[in-house]
């Protein structure tokens, strides 16, 4: 079981590298359904294997430019002051309904990064400023809190934040946001410390292979194009969304016929919103350029 868990913390921290996040929807599983601990433990335990597995992933990014600093700094000061909260908060949610909330907010993440902007409407790039403070300030402090809450560093939410609403490259979003989560992270910890105990020996066993995964990782990551770095980390958030909701799920939820009907029209709805979008494309691409000549 031990070199199970073992090598499932490379892969943590492979995935940090690369994605600049993922590290604790990785991690919390791991620490629950292989290590076998409480799930308040193990989102505790999680917080310190993923906060200094960032830091160490973030070396390679910085060294290849791929962070901005003053960004991720006032981010990640406005985000820990609401992952401290979070995680003051989560010792009187129970770890079911946190589980549950952590899933959920995965798949919407992974809704907005799979989502192909309008044409005409996708924002420009930053590629050399940083974002407005005000703009920094409110996104901050949201995404903070929920981290914290459900145990993780954020990294599901902030490179979202960063790419999506702040417009920055997707490579630099992934970099610059491992400064972010290693900063939520520890904050979100001090959190969770004031009313549980971490085992150390199992701590330091999966950071120390997560440490090394993500030094493989961030020298890959220049190398994968942005728009399969970003479809690849909106996929991963879904199948890892899926499978935490699945397992905390009682089965006969999965079975009773509302679950189905729920997700059937859900999918018809998603469907046809889809089909509707295309039609229209379809129908202004044909549509003339130019003004009928009016008849004489």
């Amino acid at each position: 079981m031990t070199a199970l868990v073992v090598a499932a913390s490379l892969l943590v921290g492979v995935t940090l590298g690369v994605l600049g996040g993922g590290g604790s929807i990785l991690t919390v599983p791991i620490l629950v359904y292989l290590a076998g601990q409480d799930t308040k433990e193990a989102i505790a335990t999680s917080l310190f294997v993923v906060g200094v597995t960032s830091l160490a992933a973030l070396v390679p990014h910085a060294r290849a430019g791929r962070v901005r600093w003053r960004t991720g700094l006032l981010f990640g000061g406005f985000s820990m002051a609401g992952a401290y909260a979070g995680g003051r908060l989560a010792a009187y949610v129970p770890g079911t309904v946190l589980l549950v909330s952590f899933a959920l907010m995965m798949l919407a993440t992974a809704v907005a990064m799979l989502r192909r902007p309008r044409p005409g409407r996708a924002k420009p790039q930053r590629v050399h400023d940083d974002l407005p403070v005000r703009h920094i300030a409110v996104e901050g402090l949201l995404v903070g809190a929920v981290p914290g809450l459900v145990g993780s560093g954020g990294g599901f939410l902030v490179v979202p934040a960063l790419a999506v609403l702040g417009g920055l490259p997707m490579g630099v979003a992934v970099g610059t946001s491992l400064l972010v989560i290693g900063m939520n992270s520890f904050a979100g910890l001090a959190g969770h410390l004031s009313g549980f105990g971490i085992d150390w020996s199992l701590a330091l066993t999966v950071t120390a292979a997560a440490v090394a995964g993500s030094l493989v990782g961030g020298r890959f990551a220049g190398r994968v194009p942005q728009d399969t770095l970003r479809t690849t980390f909106g996929w991963f958030v879904v199948v890892m969304g899926v499978f935490v909701l699945a397992k905390q799920l009682d089965t006969a939820v999965w079975t009773h016929p509302a679950t189905w009907a729920t997700l059937g029209t859900a999918l018809a709805a998603a469907l046809a919103v889809r089909l509707c979008r295309t039609s229209r494309r379809a129908a202004c691409g044909g549509a003339s350029p130019t003004a009928p000549t009016p008849r004489p």
